[in-house]
């Protein structure tokens, strides 16, 4: 069995505020491999991007407290000093941010913004340092790169800044990437195209990705193994066939409730979770996800409420839920009849 590339144990990061302890990731573990996709799914709020965050080791440590391991290629994040973070971020491991706006320079353009990166890692001279930023921009499929290189950001359109951000994010060929929703923002079409980049420049690279979303659709298309994240922990784990087509948790079953289906009557309402996500200052007992779960009351000795069920994970499958296998099938079938019929 091959090394993970990136292996993260146990993770936890809580944030001090002045109402309290704010968990906003409690005991994270998953792994990912070259040349693969792990989709993170979950509400907002649910601790996907803060974990990602704490990978690249943007968290302030003023009023972050991690615990934990994360494993770049055998090299300890954690503990790694802020010069050191340095040179792997932009390097050995990159991001793509969900709002390319905010996130690129309105004073400078384009190609100054990725040549700048380019530079800082490998130390060419500015004029190699802008060539390659047009090889960048012509990969990502910007036309007339040499000329759209000394353009602003305003005057790219939304998906042609987030190719501009993708084309930034790989220009030192990271082996890491993180991918923080870049296609929110975007139209149908232009969320294709980016999905389709992405998997060619994968391809090319053999780049391990960490694909962050709300989308299962989205997670249909690019995602190898997928983790449902709820309430600052993983409440489930598998392949992406395994987690869509057979769920084990409530409420990844309430996920894919609540997206329209190919299958079945067109007038079928789509099932929205009742509730709300938790406050991860003050989460409820037990499981957290207990108080919007339809099935809680179906857990003997009110065990939902009081007891926090394991992750208990076997060949890469499993689900932290009180449920038994046997109830699953049964409660899980009838609701899926319900919803096609």
């Amino acid at each position: 069995m091959s090394t993970p590339f990136l292996s993260v144990r146990d993770l936890k990061v809580h944030f001090s505020t002045e109402d309290g302890i704010v968990k906003a990731v409690d005991g994270l573990s998953f792994d990912v491999e070259k040349g693969k996709t792990l989709g993170i799914v979950g509400e907002s709020g649910s601790g996907k991007s803060v974990t990602n965050m704490a990978i690249l080791g943007l968290h302030d440590p003023r009023n972050t407290k991690l615990d934990g391991e994360i494993l770049l290629d055998g090299k300890e994040l954690i503990t790694a000093s802020e010069r050191e973070l340095e040179q792997l971020r932009g390097n050995k491991m990159s991001m793509i941010f969900q709002d390319a706006l905010a996130s690129l320079s309105p004073y400078h353009t384009i190609g100054a913004q990725i040549a700048e990166t380019y530079r800082k890692h490998t130390g060419t001279s500015k004029k190699e340092a802008r060539a390659r930023a047009i090889e960048m921009l012509r990969r990502v499929g910007i036309p007339q790169p040499d000329m759209r290189v000394d353009d602003y950001p305003h005057q790219f359109s939304g998906g042609m800044r987030q190719r501009a951000m993708i084309a930034m994010a790989l220009v030192c060929d990271p082996e890491l990437l993180i991918a923080d929703e870049p296609t929110t923002a975007l139209d149908v079409t232009v969320q294709a195209q980016i999905m389709d980049l992405l998997k060619d420049l994968q391809q090319e690279f053999g780049t391990a990705i960490i694909f962050i979303t709300h989308d299962l659709g989205v997670i249909a298309d690019i995602a190898d193994d997928v983790l449902v994240m709820y309430g600052g922990r993983c409440v489930e784990k598998g392949t992406k066939k395994e987690v869509l087509r057979t769920p084990e948790h409530p409420y990844t079953l309430g996920l894919l409730g609540s997206m329209p289906s190919l299958e079945g009557p067109v007038d079928v309402p789509l099932s929205p979770i009742p509730g709300s996500p938790p406050s991860l200052l003050n989460p409820p007992s037990g499981c957290c996800f207990h108080p919007r779960c339809t099935f809680a009351e179906k857990v003997s000795g009110g065990l939902c409420s009081t007891a926090q069920p394991a992750l208990e994970i076997t060949d890469g499958r499993g689900a932290a839920c009180h449920l038994t296998p046997e109830q699953k099938g049964d409660l899980f079938a009838d609701y899926a009849t319900a919803r096609t019929n």
